[in-house]
């Protein structure tokens, strides 16, 4: 279970979370074989999820993330709601390069800095929200916050990181901070030189946990804390809606070619199998599959 801790600082101008997603990108990793590299780039991914999911109001609200960036791991795909459980994956999940200068993963090259990154919103009204942003660098705090500052009008300062050794996450999560209407500009400069003292965030959430992090430098600090998961929302019921969507001329057509239907979920790699005698229920509005 990975947490968030949020509060106001600086005279309650600045919004700010601290999240440990530690536990989540675990999960992610347990889930898809994740390289080291694939892991930073997703966790680092997951973890900004968390972060936009616990401001939905609602929680059934949702949110997706698509990055389609020109980097080695190809297109990474997050998602979200209300009860802040996140799920993710990435095209390329074995994707690996070699460390950088500073011996640290090179997330920008698995990511790219040439592409787009798309949140899509679903938050109850008639049609969702949809924002865009070119990628900056590939290295997810960068470009998170150009979209914020972009997209949605919102200066916003991320540092986010995952630490992996020997196929497994020692440390991952952020420190965010988000000025609020009429913020003095002092306090704004404030909230930037607290940000670039957390570049190695990951290695001191591995460190201390992000509980010692917040006694550590946030001792005054009131924080409401919330938990977050990897937990993906795939059933039998909702692949049936697809393929129902398909059409029965579709369903037969492939049951004839390839003998039966099989849908693997992105998220959780759960695998549903559909097969002749499936037909006349499923077309029958009954819910009808085998899962694996």
């Amino acid at each position: 279970m990975g947490e968030i801790y949020k509060t106001l600082i600086y005279d309650g101008q600045i919004s700010l979370s601290v999240l440990d997603t530690t536990d989540v990108v675990n999960e992610a990793m347990r889930i898809h074989s994740l390289s080291p590299l694939c892991a930073a780039g997703l966790g680092r991914c997951l973890t900004v999820a968390a972060f936009m999911a616990s401001s939905l109001k609602n929680e059934d609200e949702r949110l997706s993330i698509t990055i389609s960036g020109n980097g080695a791991g190809g297109k990474i795909v997050v998602a979200a709601d209300g009860k802040l459980n996140v799920r993710g994956s990435i095209e390329n999940p074995g994707a690996d390069l070699p460390l950088k200068e500073n011996g640290k993963l090179d997330v920008g090259r698995l990511v790219g800095n040439d592409g787009l990154i798309t949140v899509v919103k679903n938050l109850g009204l008639k049609e969702p929200y949809v924002g865009k942003c070119r990628l900056v660098s590939g290295e997810i705090g960068e470009d998170f916050a150009a979209y914020y500052a972009y997209s949605e009008q919102q200066p916003t300062a991320i540092a986010v990181g995952v630490l992996v050794k020997n196929d497994k996450c020692l440390g991952a999560g952020g420190v965010i901070v988000q000025p609020l209407p009429g913020c003095f500009d002092e306090n704004i400069e404030k909230a930037e030189k607290l940000i670039a003292g957390f570049s190695s965030v990951s290695k001191i959430i591995a460190d201390m946990g992000a509980k010692c992090l917040i006694e550590k430098y946030f001792p005054d600090c009131d924080f409401t804390e919330y938990d977050t998961q990897y937990k993906c929302n795939c059933s039998r019921e909702y692949v049936d809606k697809v393929l129902v969507s398909l059409g029965k001329k579709e369903f037969s057509d492939i049951i004839r070619e390839e003998g039966k239907i099989e849908v693997s979920c992105e998220f959780c790699e759960k695998k549903y199998f559909y097969f002749a005698d499936d037909e006349k229920r499923l077309f029958g509005n009954e819910n009808v599959g085998k899962d694996s």
